[in-house]
């Protein structure tokens, strides 16, 4: 039985009968009284909250939303089957998520884009206090409310293992990894990225000796997604070969890894991409002024390793940390025949920065940092600078106080990220891929 809270949500709006959803005024999905059950599905009690999500999730499954895994797409662009003329944005949705989910969909329903992907990564579930199963009913509740219909990949990324010595995981970081898989596959995660590049030994003489804990505990969460899949769905798996921010990354680590990990599978689906390290680093690098230094990205590595993927029918690489890049960057990812980038600071940057930003509760987030990560700061650190690098961790904090945002304010910042969803798809060029979508990402029917 649904709370009695719940059903007053949705009176008029949807009928329930026998645990199953038997209408849908789908005009009324568009509306206030939906944004108000996307509400109680993040900030009501237990029971209301599991009611609502169940709601958002069945509601998607009646109307044509389904969680969706990318894989096919990606395995018939690793065979040729597909252009390779165009570039998957994965978008980090940390904070004020479902005003830019409904950003993100209004733009992807207008341009008639099917082949996208929204995320988050474990470190981000917990600094901004989105658990999978809040995080799948927020993004299928703003695609809902736009008006979009079709499968939604949402992807867990950087499923990673921190380490405490040269290819040794933490205790107990492989087991957490897997816990944390199963959750988001059944919240409906159909897309996981494994990051084990943090285990990669520099240290070793060879690229395979280099990349052997990488393979061996990549292997061994590729094995739990398996195990746990939904019937009907193959799950999407990305690999990293060098950690983001560090060394660049090469053919031979390419070939080191994805060979040693092919040979563990054991006639399992393997992985649709590998992340690779270009240069660029997560959020950019920050000046003492606060502005962002121009980083030199080497897109002949995405070129080069994309077309070694291909040749074992994966479908590309994946660039990580471009969203503060400069604006001339995005064309290149699809020259360089890249398969998926990954966006999320600079989103970020458009709300906090945005003059309808309540600037009184910047002032409140820029002093619980001062105060609650001081210990995070490092001594060379101008305010900027720390503000900036570590403005990210307030979002789970000021989760109630951001929602909270005038509602006229809230739609200037969704038509400022709307305009910059807009720009990112045309020059990643997957506009008018709802014909793609339609035929290699499709959402599964499947009943909670």
């Amino acid at each position: 039985m649904l709370a009695s809270t719940v059903l007053e949500k949705i009176s008029g709006m949807v009928e329930v009968r026998e645990e199953k959803i038997v209408s849908v005024v789908e005009n009324k999905l568009e509306s206030e009284q939906w944004d108000e059950l996307i509400k109680m599905a993040v900030f009501g009690n237990e029971v209301e909250r599991a009611g609502s999500r169940w709601v958002i999730w069945e509601v998607g499954q009646y109307v044509g939303v389904k969680p969706a895994s990318i894989n096919d797409l990606y395995m018939a662009r690793g065979k040729e089957e597909t252009s390779l003329d165009f570039t998957v944005p994965a978008m980090n949705l940390r904070g004020m998520t479902y005003d830019m989910a409904r950003s993100v969909f209004k733009a992807a329903k207008n341009l008639k884009v099917g082949a996208l992907i929204c995320e988050l990564a474990r470190s981000e579930m917990g600094y901004t206090d989105q658990p999978a199963g809040e995080y799948v009913a927020v993004i299928l509740g703003g695609a809902i409310r736009e008006g979009f219909r079709g499968g939604v990949p949402i992807q867990g990324d950087h499923f990673q293992a921190k380490s405490v010595s040269a290819g040794k995981p933490k205790e107990g970081e492989i087991e957490a990894i897997k816990v944390l898989t199963k959750e988001s596959i059944e919240a409906g995660f159909y897309n996981i990225d494994i990051d084990m590049s943090t285990l990669v030994d520099l240290d070793k003489k060879t690229e395979l000796e280099q990349q052997r804990g990488n393979i061996k505990y990549s292997l061994e969460l590729a094995k739990t997604i398996r195990e746990v899949e939904p019937e009907g769905v193959t799950v999407s798996i990305g690999g990293e070969i060098g950690h983001i921010g560090g060394k660049n990354s090469t053919i031979e680590d390419f070939e080191a890894y994805i060979n040693g990990f092919n040979k563990g599978l054991g006639g399992l689906t393997g992985m649709s991409k590998i992340s690779v390290a270009t240069g660029t680093h997560h959020g950019g690098v920050v000046l003492a002024d606060g502005s962002l230094a121009d980083i030199p990205v080497d897109f002949k590595v995405l070129g080069d390793i994309s077309r070694a993927c291909r040749k074992l029918n994966i479908g590309g690489t994946v660039q990580h940390g471009a969203s503060t890049l400069p604006d001339k960057y995005f064309k290149e990812f699809v020259k360089a025949e890249a398969i998926e980038v990954h966006l999320a600071t600079g989103f970020q940057n458009i709300v906090m920065d945005h003059n309808s930003f309540p600037e009184e509760l910047l002032d409140k987030i820029y002093a619980w940092l001062d105060e609650e990560k001081k210990d995070e700061r490092k001594e060379d650190q101008t305010d900027e600078q720390f503000h900036y690098k570590l403005r990210k961790k307030a979002w789970g904090k000021f989760k109630k106080e951001c929602w909270a945002v005038e509602e006229d304010a809230r739609r200037e910042i969704r038509e400022s990220l709307y305009k910059r969803f807009e720009f990112m798809f045309k020059e990643l060029n997957v506009i008018n891929t709802e014909s793609l979508a339609k035929k290699w990402i499709k959402g599964m029917k499947i009943h909670k």
